[in-house]
């Protein structure tokens, strides 16, 4: 059966309910039920660890039997193991859910295999409902599943003729403050935020997310990378956060650590050599290229070495959005799927 107009607006619901949820270790999450003519019986959303799942919320709020031979329209597909609260798909199956349409699969090897046990229940399912809105929502929780790092965002600001800086170092300011503006709310959203020690020395930078003069409620914790020494007066010393130091250039295991710490998504801001290294080192899995009207030639590239020795070896990346920052434009993207350029042609 094919998926309603009904539940195609119930998807929607269930996903501003999911973006009321923490963003953390557990994903978020949200959940509208319908009875069978259509009406809206109950909604939930997943609060953070240790609180009931979506679903298992959302049944909560109606009373024994109300819910047989509903639909519940989830924006992940029910777990179906026993953590720290039990199997969603076992709790939809025991309330009598007649049907279950979901956006995304769970990649957990524990937690996964909820929509089998639905169908082997004699549950209707359809999954994939939403599912790129739901994909934007916790893209960050889904790198972490499948990769075991933070989802990465690599973020550099250029001159139209792909400069990170004068000839003498000054960059201060290539974009408007309409760009820095986006920056920092971006910063924001961020769990950690990490430079060079290069950064750290020529700029000193508090490494806060703020509006005009005024700290975002929520910080990203401090990450500089390299072995060089930070002073003990630098300025990423009074981040409301304890930074984190690693004197390494194993970009692989500063981001295997910060996912052990928690951390889902990482924004790397730092100068044209660090940004470089993690593209190089494949770890970006999106880029922010801030670009201004500006010419300032020379030998500052935004860029340094990212490993690509011929036009066959370049990075090639799917631009997700132009957003316009006035005299500004960002370009925000992603590596490309290789299989995608061959079909359009493109090499």
């Amino acid at each position: 059966m094919a998926v309603t107009a009904t539940e195609r607006d119930a998807m929607r619901r269930a996903l501003e309910l999911a973006a009321r949820g923490p963003r953390g270790v557990n994903p978020q999450v949200g959940a509208v039920l319908l009875s069978p003519d259509g009406a809206v019986l109950a909604e939930g959303w997943h609060r953070g660890s240790g609180t009931p799942h979506a679903e298992v919320d959302a049944l909560s709020k109606l009373p024994a039997g109300a819910a047989a031979g509903a639909t519940a329209v989830v924006t992940l597909e029910p777990c179906n193991h026993t953590g720290r609260t039990g199997p969603c798909a076992l709790a939809l199956i025991e309330a009598g859910v007649a049907r279950v349409v979901y956006a995304l699969d769970d990649p957990g090897a524990v937690s996964g295999g909820g929509a089998q046990r639905l169908r082997d229940a004699g549950v209707e399912v359809e999954s994939g409902e939403g599912a790129a809105e739901a994909h934007r929502l916790i893209r960050s929780w889904l790198t972490a599943q499948r990769l075991g790092r933070p989802h990465i965002t690599v973020k550099w600001a250029q001159s139209l003729d792909g400069r990170a800086a004068a000839d003498d170092g000054s960059s201060q300011w290539i974009t408007g403050p309409t760009a820095r503006a986006d920056v920092h709310r971006r910063r924001a959203e961020a769990d950690a935020i990490a430079v060079g020690t290069g950064t750290v020395l020529a700029d000193d930078p508090a490494l806060t997310a703020r509006d005009g003069d005024t700290l975002f409620p929520l910080q990203p914790v401090p990450v500089v990378i390299g072995s060089r020494e930070t002073p003990a007066d630098a300025a990423v010393h009074r981040h409301p956060h304890a930074p984190l130091f690693y004197d390494t250039h194993d970009l692989a295991a500063v981001v295997a650590d910060l996912h052990t710490r928690g951390l889902q998504t990482l924004f790397v801001e730092g100068g044209p050599t660090l940004a470089s290294a993690f593209l190089a080192a494949g770890l970006a899995d999106r880029v922010l290229a801030y670009i201004a009207p500006v010419l300032l030639g020379g030998q500052r590239l935004a860029l340094t070495d990212i490993g690509v020795d011929s036009i066959d070896d370049a990075v090639r990346l799917t631009v997700d959005e132009w957003v316009p920052l006035p005299p500004d434009l960002l370009a925000i993207a992603h590596r490309a799927d290789p299989h995608d350029l061959e079909k359009k042609g493109t090499r």
